[in-house]
């Protein structure tokens, strides 16, 4: 009797659905992907929706309600392996700029009736709730590394996922510093690699999208920030966007919050 396949879920939470759309947008590598495991949850591309336990559980989003934060340590209890994709799962996405504001006074004033509204006060990512086995980051995702990602636990190794800075990428394109020789702010240096430099490539700096790379020195460009001519309240607006709440770019902004 043939083996069978590893079983795959794609869950959802709060998100623009952008990094489940960067593993349909694969393309090619989704057959060999699809070959390869039984895709048995994936509400996005399926009908086909089968019960777990699954091998790979890959999930999407925030935590945004008291609702979500069942649902998440269910997925986490009928998964052998928990991947957490994109800035909303892993920093609590663009919707964490919430996070510094009452939650209380939007639902006042947006829905007429806001006592029906249930929510967390905070967006939050995965791993606030539930321990996770891999977080791969990107706004959107690589959908190179996600098919990276999966292949090294379906082969049980660790995922060759670069941890290095934004201005590593810049230098294998052969790209000149966008920072020092045009002074345009550039968050390259802090910024976790993953997109292929796109935005210094076409002279505009970093935003940011990958997350904090590992031990960032963000003091160390918030003061290179300043002596390009930027303010402080520049310096909190650029490290709040779609990481706003991944703890490093979390300091660095409440550093500069008058």
């Amino acid at each position: 009797m043939a083996n069978k396949k590893p079983k795959v879920a794609v869950f959802k939470f709060a998100s623009c659905d952008g990094c489940q759309l960067s593993l349909l947008d694969a393309e090619d590598e989704l057959l060999a992907v699809a070959d390869a495991v039984d895709i048995a949850y994936f509400p996005e591309a399926s009908r086909k929706m089968l019960k777990g336990p699954y091998d790979i559980g890959v999930v999407e989003g925030s935590i945004t309600t008291p609702h979500d934060v069942g649902l998440i340590r269910e997925i986490r209890r009928m998964s052998r392996t928990l991947i957490i994709i994109g800035a909303c799962a892993t920093a609590g996405g663009i919707q964490a700029l919430r996070n510094w504001k009452d939650i209380k006074e939007f639902t006042n004033i947006v829905y007429a009736t806001p006592e029906y509204i249930s929510t967390l006060d905070r967006s939050m990512p995965i791993a606030s709730f539930v321990h996770v086995d891999f977080e791969l980051r990107g706004c959107p995702i690589n959908k190179y590394q996600l098919l990276e990602v999966i292949n090294a636990f379906l082969n049980q190794r660790k995922p060759n996922i670069s941890a290095y800075s934004v201005c590593v990428e810049c230098k294998l394109k052969g790209n000149i510093c966008i920072a020092v020789a045009n002074g345009i702010p550039c968050l390259g240096p802090v910024t976790h690699a993953g997109c292929g430099a796109i935005c210094p490539s076409y002279k505009r700096g970093c935003y940011g999208c990958f997350g904090p790379m590992e031990s960032p020195n963000t003091s160390a460009l918030s003061k290179h920030l300043f002596e390009m001519g930027q303010t402080g309240y520049d310096i909190m607006l650029a490290f709040r966007s779609f990481n706003a709440y991944a703890l490093e770019f979390r300091k660095e902004s409440d550093a500069y919050e008058k």
